[in-house]
């Protein structure tokens, strides 16, 4: 007798497609909350409380995916790779299982989360297209109980599936290397800054923010839309000319994914980005 295999999803992944996942009748995917606000870190966490895909688990970017900040490695520093390894495993992650991640804010921190797991090797990882709305619009359970981890050994070390790139990596660029901010727009131009403390961008940078992947209702653009939006503001550049910076690696992620959904792989993160760049005085900073 033959098993129906359940499919894999490493980009993105819809409500209805989610649905079928969980009632497979094989191994039950992972499902990983990422809800998070700059302005208020523990906003994610109280919703969370409240009401949540039913057996999914909460994660905190800071707390769970960060390292310590210095003042000098950006507000969102990736974390030390085994200390990370050790947090997928207790999440019950394992080199097969299924990972899903969403958010309540249009896939942000979903896609930064969705990037760590390629970065440790885990390829079977996606994003719940529309986070939580669509969930909720597919009719999806609704629960206000935490699920429970069956917690494993740490992830195995493997080979990173994406690429990275430090401040000096991104300083000693060539010209044909394109650096893409996603912030939005008036942040990029130094017009203001919310957040950080010097307003501007990395001179050379083009801006797309990163909303702009997204429709109306808040899910992704089709895959053709997207490309050619990125192929025209790439011009011939291949992906892997292409480096990607935000505010502090978080946002920057979304276009990354958003570019891999579009048949654009090969791109790279700057994880400290604009937060790392900018605590150094002696690296230049431009405006406009």
């Amino acid at each position: 007798m033959s098993t129906r295999t359940a499919p894999t999803f490493k980009t993105l992944i819809s409500a209805a497609e989610l649905a079928g996942l969980q009632g497979h009748g094989g191994q039950a995917p992972v499902v990983l909350d990422v809800s998070f606000d700059l302005g208020d870190t523990g906003s994610g966490e109280r919703r969370f409380a409240l009401e949540h895909v039913a057996g999914s688990l909460y994660v905190h970017l800071d707390r769970d995916l960060c390292a310590p900040k210095t003042g000098r490695n950006g507000r969102h520093p990736l974390p030390d790779r085994a200390a990370f390894a050790r947090t997928v495993g207790a999440l019950g992650i394992g080199p097969d299982t299924q990972v899903v991640t969403l958010d309540a804010q249009g896939g942000m921190y979903a896609a930064r989360l969705w990037w760590m797991l390629k970065w440790l090797g885990h390829d079977a990882a996606a994003v719940l297209d529309g986070g939580l709305a669509a969930w909720r619009e597919h009719g999806g359970a609704i629960d206000a109980v935490p699920g429970l981890p069956v917690a494993q050994r740490p992830y195995p070390e493997r080979p990173a599936l994406v690429a990275s790139v430090d401040a000096d990596d991104v300083a000693g660029r060539g010209a044909d290397v394109a650096v893409l901010d996603a912030r939005a727009p008036e942040r990029f131009r130094g017009e203001v800054e919310p957040i950080d403390a010097v307003a501007g961008h990395i001179p050379g940078a083009l801006d797309r923010f990163h909303k702009d992947n997204l429709d109306a209702s808040g899910r992704f653009k089709p895959a053709g839309v997207l490309r050619a939006e990125f192929t025209a503001q790439l011009g011939t550049r291949a992906a892997a000319e292409v480096i990607h910076s935000c505010g502090s690696g978080v946002t920057a992620c979304h276009n990354l994914l958003a570019m891999v959904h579009a048949g654009l792989e090969g791109s790279r993160l700057y994880p400290g980005s604009w937060s790392e760049w900018s605590s150094d005085p002696a690296r230049p900073v431009a405006r406009g």
